[in-house]
């Protein structure tokens, strides 16, 4: 079943944090991930978000678990966590029961 990577996040050092997404898509490829959004928010319904936001697809939530511990990502984790502050959140798709 398909799982998804959800982040929300500011960024505070804009070079660092291109030094990451420059290196983030390598590790994404390794285990099948694929960027469905990822870019500024276009509109805010609800809450207060950060500014950037994105999601990431992968075939099953164990690949997407495996790519997050994998040791190329972790290898670069630290500069997201040094240029930007927010979240990270794994989704499942949703199930739906076959047609009648």
């Amino acid at each position: 079943m398909v799982a998804y990577v959800v982040g929300n996040e500011s960024i505070h050092d804009q070079a660092k944090y291109e030094e990451y997404r420059t290196q983030v898509r390598s590790t994404l490829a390794i285990y099948g991930g694929r960027v469905l959004s990822a870019g500024p928010i276009a509109e805010v319904l609800e809450g207060e978000p950060k500014a950037l936001a994105f999601v990431i697809e992968f075939e099953s939530l164990e690949r997407a678990k495996e790519w997050y511990v994998s040791p190329e990502y972790q290898a670069i984790i630290g500069l997201r966590h040094a240029a930007a502050e927010g979240w990270l959140a794994l989704a499942r798709e949703i199930q739906r029961p076959p047609p009648a």
